[in-house]
């Protein structure tokens, strides 16, 4: 049964949080041992109880496993992020790693696609998430094709008490702005690394090296991506809070 903190935060026990991520028990124990998951609080009998954090991390690692990268890459990747990280900032990480992973796209059931999202959702919750491209209906009743890349964060937005066409205003910004600084990172990763690569491409060692950086390259500029968006949201939002006062 799902608890809550003083601070009306939800915290789930093991078995909560395995079935909120879509993972095993024996998986999240397992993530724990090996330092990719914080531990639990531990509650009245002992027993552990995770929160959102907990959900956004698992979250992030499935999204980097998506990705080819295996778990010591995955450990080395989360140590190098700011400490104290909240959920909403695991989700802003993870929808960015998200972007860069080929579409996809996987049938559930309304009944799966409410286990998934942790609560029950509306007709209207249904048609918002459709309107964000997180899902859409399938031809039978109930059915539908879900983008689990989105899904966490989509659910996040609902309880986000903001109109739903400023929602999708800020994700057309989002989507404009991000795929200009992706075609210029591609010319100079293009121009500045591929070009001297293919000229000495029969070099056994720098070949070797070009794989190692291309498998490597992605979560790093996701990382310093993120970094420069969070700082820059900062400065600008008390930029525009000093102007109105």
């Amino acid at each position: 049964m799902t608890t809550t903190t003083g601070t009306d935060e939800p915290t789930l026990t093991v078995d909560e949080l395995a079935a909120r991520a879509g993972v095993t028990v024996r998986t999240v124990r397992f993530y724990s041992t090996k330092g990719l998951l914080p531990p639990p609080v531990i509650g009245p009998r002992r027993v552990g109880h995770y929160g959102p954090e907990h959900l956004s991390r698992l979250a992030l690692i499935e999204e980097l496993q998506h990705h080819g990268m295996t778990l010591a890459a995955i450990e080395r990747y989360l140590s190098q992020l700011p400490p104290g990280l909240s959920a909403h900032d695991l989700a802003i990480h993870r929808a960015v790693v998200a972007s860069w992973a080929p579409d996809s796209a996987e049938d559930a059931t309304r009944a799966e696609l409410e286990r998934r999202a942790g609560r029950a959702l509306s007709d209207g919750d249904i048609d918002r998430l459709a309107a964000m491209n997180v899902l859409e209906r399938a031809d039978a009743p109930d059915a539908f094709r879900v983008d689990p890349g989105l899904l966490a964060l989509g659910v996040q937005l609902l309880g986000v008490p903001i109109a739903h066409e400023t929602i999708l205003a800020a994700r057309t910004i989002l989507l404009e702005h991000t795929r200009s600084a992706a075609q210029a990172l591609t010319r100079l990763f293009r121009d500045e690394v591929w070009s001297p690569y293919r000229e000495r491409e029969s070099d056994p060692e720098h070949v070797e090296a070009m794989k190692s950086l291309s498998a490597h390259m992605q979560p790093m500029v996701l990382q310093a991506l993120v970094t420069a968006f969070q700082r820059s949201l900062k400065e600008e939002l008390r930029a525009a809070f000093v102007d109105e006062r």
